[in-house]
């Protein structure tokens, strides 16, 4: 099967469970389900509901500009979410809510099978590394499980502090093409 269709199937399964959290559109992911790198945020805020759209609203607008900073588009990548519906009231998402998703990214995951995984601010970075903080571990590389994680700041937490956060973000962000090349050869030895 190929990786779209097993996508495709994997969305149809989360429609279709009644025990995932909340009511609102299920925002699967999109992109390129070949990419090199899997971008991974927290969860869809109101735009993103609307849309049916993983990050479309002023954060992804930074993204887009981030990744056109690389000679990149969005469809370069794949962009998903570690909970795949928006919280009440764009609250954060409770330990329950993101382990009730975990078995569907894990899958999505393995279909993608991405060589890097950028998460973007602390729950995407604690869904692989729990005991890690977003402050301290902003880009570095970690492997874990045989896949290789860069932690960066949330676009919504650089857009709230520019100077300090934003500044961070973007040098981080133009290390990612760097960071695939070590990656790969790492892989390869």
């Amino acid at each position: 099967m190929n990786k779209e269709r097993e996508l495709e199937k994997l969305k149809e399964e989360m429609m279709a469970d009644a025990k995932l959290p909340f009511k609102s559109n299920l925002v699967f992911g999109e992109g390129n389900v070949g990419a090199k790198v899997l971008f991974i945020g927290e969860a869809p805020g109101r735009e993103e509901d609307r849309l049916i759209r993983p990050f479309v609203g002023r954060s992804g607008k930074l993204l887009d500009k981030l990744f056109a900073s690389l000679g990149w588009e969005r469809g370069d990548v794949y962009i998903t979410n570690i909970v795949k519906r928006r919280p009440p009231e764009n609250r954060d998402p409770s330990l329950r809510e993101i382990s009730a998703y975990k078995s569907y990214l894990s899958k999505q995951i393995e279909i993608i099978d991405p060589k890097l995984i950028v998460t973007l601010g602390r729950f995407s970075l604690n869904y692989f590394l729990p005991e890690a903080k977003i402050s301290r571990d902003h880009g570095k590389l970690f492997c874990i499980d045989g896949r290789y994680i860069y932690p960066l700041f949330h676009p919504a937490a650089a857009l709230r502090s520019p100077e300090r956060m934003g500044s961070a973000l973007k040098k981080s962000f133009k290390r990612i093409p760097a960071i695939i090349k070590k990656v790969e050869k790492m892989k390869n030895l």
